[in-house]
């Protein structure tokens, strides 16, 4: 996962799972954890309006996965409806959002591509950077507007 300090008690770790699974990882075996510090669904934040300065919104980016791959059980799958889902979870994470908030957005674009999933949100990014072995990995900065 991406904290460095999951511990730290500035961060608030959410998810709707909470799991462990053994993964087999090139040729290894690799003990995955899953354990929020809240179970939440991302399409209705159990949070006030005008929350928090700062939300990492990292959904699952798998449309297409077998019953038994590890990546669908490190990251999460979408579902049919994941358009709504998506657009929803932009609007959640917006609205628990304080003015000026910053949003950091990640997605892997192997199923779907950039261009759909930034469609599924009115706000634009300021800014934004592809990483991983392929480039596939994008994280993207917005930022709500002051009120």
């Amino acid at each position: 996962m991406m904290w460095f300090d999951k511990q730290d008690q500035r961060c608030l770790f959410g998810d709707l799972r909470t799991e462990s699974h053994y993964l087999k990882d090139r040729g290894n075996l690799r003990h995955l954890e899953i354990h929020p510090d809240i179970r939440l669904d991302f399409t209705a934040l159990p949070f006030a309006d005008d929350s928090f300065n700062l939300v990492v919104f990292d959904p699952p980016h798998l449309v297409r996965a077998g019953k038994k791959s590890w990546l669908a059980k490190k990251y999460g799958q979408l579902t049919q409806d994941w358009r709504d889902d998506l657009r929803k979870g932009f609007a959640e994470c917006f609205r628990v959002l304080k003015p000026n908030g910053v949003l950091i957005f990640k997605w892997n674009e192997d199923q779907i591509k950039v261009p759909q999933i930034l469609a599924l949100t009115p706000n634009q990014p300021l800014f934004g950077h592809p990483t991983g072995r392929h480039g596939k990995t994008h994280w993207f900065t917005f930022m709500k507007e002051a009120t």
